[in-house]
Parts: structure tokens; C-alpha cells; sequence
């Protein structure tokens, strides 16, 4: 009787043991499953907030010329971005521009084609942290590198701020408009000329707003994350140097969906070669 007992007690130990150990498992595999997906979510969300960021509600609310009002978001210990200052408006439809030409920061229509398909185009991009070089790809996205290049020409893109900057993303500039950035474009949207080739650290892409492809804003790719962006933003171009600019242009970013900058970085002018 008394080994009856003892066998019974210790079967039941073994069983409880047994339970135990399973239960401890399934434990670890519902704990590894919760880690897997909090890490889905974090990377959706970067994703998501990413695509956010490349996208603007109109690209084409008229902004007063001349003004010079500076904006930050409320309750925001940044410094504010200056609106850069006005320039004329062509109500007709848009000339190619000339050498002279006067700065022009509205426009009725989207440019006609004014580069020449046989030469390549190249960019010289002044910023306040640095020169940068941008070989423009116009085989692959003509519309888009025209547009870019008769803007330049125009001297749309001078004194206008980097007003979205997030480290290991995006560097995002090219609007006109008051400083919520979500407006103040050329008056117009892009054709949506499909991207040639997968983006990376230097390259040069248009944003997009719910309605297309931004007649104005672009940005540069400055890390990994901005690399896996879909392939949905026109990409025409790259920088061929002064990487180590586009580098400290990121670093005054801030990790917000909004990536307003630590500090006011300007492009001071963009100069277009062809040959």
C-alpha cells in the first residue's frame, strides 16, 4: 500500500512537472509572437508616418507674394522657418525661361518641354551646409527633370528652407508657401512619371500629394528608411557629391512625423548645367 502511494505521488509530480514545462513553453512562444508583432507595428508605423511626410494636402494654394511672416508648429522650442520671399506670377502659359530670367514663384500652367533630349543635365545645389551635385536622370523621367530644371531657372527654388528633415530618411524641400509646408506649390501638379530603378541614400525624388505628383517639393533619400520607400515617387536624380553635406543636413532633424528641423537650412540656389 504504502508503494502504491509512493508510485501514485510520484506520477502525479511527473505530470504536474510535465504540465509545467509546457505551459512555461507556450508562455515563451505567445511572448516571442507579442515581439514580433509590437516590431511589425513599429516598422508599419515608420512606414506610414514616412509616406505622410512625402505627402501634402494642395499643392496649389496661393500664397501672398512678398511675405515674410515665420511659422513653427505651436508650443514648438524650434526655430521658426522664414517664408521665403515672393516673386512674380505668369498667368499665361509658362515661357522656357531665359538667363535673365526674373524669380517666378506661381505659375498657370505646368511648363512646356524646354530641356534638350540629347544633352544631360546636371545640378548644382547651394545649400546653407554645403554644395551638392545632382546628376539629373532626364532619360529616365523627362517630365519631371524639365520641370525641375525650368523651376531652377526661374529661380523658384532660392531661399527656400528644408522644412521636413528626418535622420535616416528624408530631406524635404521645394514649397514656397507659408511655413505649415503642406502648401505652396508652382500652381500645378506632375504627371505621375513612374520611377526608374530603387531608391537609396542620395536620391532625388518628388513628393506627392492625394492628388498626384507635387509641382514643386522634392526630397533627398538620407538613410535606410527612405530607401524602402515604395516605388511611387518620381525619382530623377542623384547626388554625385557632397554626400557628406546631405549627412549634416540630416543630423538637424528631429524623429517626428512632422521632422520639423533643429535649425533653419536653406537651399540658396540651384545652377543648371547641360552638355
Amino acid at each position: 500500500m504504502v508503494n502504491t502511494d509512493k508510485r501514485q505521488r510520484h506520477k502525479e509530480g511527473h505530470r504536474s512537472r510535465v504540465y509545467e514545462a509546457r505551459l512555461a513553453a507556450a508562455r515563451r512562444r505567445r511572448n516571442r509572437r507579442l515581439a514580433r508583432v509590437a516590431a511589425l507595428v513599429v516598422v508599419v508605423a515608420g512606414l506610414v508616418a514616412g509616406a505622410l511626410v512625402l505627402r501634402g494636402r494642395d499643392d496649389d494654394q496661393r500664397v501672398a507674394a512678398g511675405s515674410t511672416s515665420s511659422t513653427s508648429a505651436p508650443g514648438s522650442t524650434l526655430p521658426a522657418l522664414r517664408t521665403p520671399p515672393g516673386g512674380k506670377t505668369l498667368t499665361g502659359a509658362t515661357p522656357c525661361p531665359r538667363a535673365n530670367s526674373p524669380r517666378t514663384t506661381k505659375f498657370a500652367k505646368a511648363p512646356p518641354m524646354c530641356i534638350d533630349a540629347a544633352k544631360a543635365y546636371s545640378a548644382e545645389v547651394v545649400t546653407s551646409e554645403g554644395t551638392m551635385s545632382v546628376a539629373l536622370d532626364a532619360k529616365a523621367a523627362p517630365i519631371t527633370v524639365n520641370n525641375f530644371v525650368v523651376l531652377a531657372r526661374y529661380h523658384y527654388f532660392d531661399d527656400v528652407p528644408f522644412h521636413r528633415i528626418i535622420p535616416g530618411f528624408v530631406a524635404q524641400t521645394g514649397s514656397t508657401g507659408r511655413p505649415d509646408f503642406d502648401t505652396g506649390g508652382p500652381g500645378y501638379m506632375l504627371p505621375d512619371e513612374k520611377p526608374a530603378g530603387a531608391l537609396e541614400v542620395g536620391s532625388l525624388a518628388m513628393a506627392r500629394s492625394q492628388a498626384g505628383v507635387s509641382g514643386g517639393q522634392f526630397f533627398f533619400i538620407t538613410g535606410p528608411q527612405g530607401a524602402a520607400l515604395p516605388a511611387e515617387y518620381p525619382r530623377f536624380g542623384k547626388v554625385t557629391k557632397g554626400l557628406d553635406v546631405l549627412g549634416r543636413i540630416a543630423k538637424a532633424g528631429t524623429a517626428s512625423e512632422a521632422g520639423e528641423p533643429t535649425k533653419v537650412i536653406t537651399v540658396e540656389r540651384i545652377t543648371i548645367t547641360e552638355r
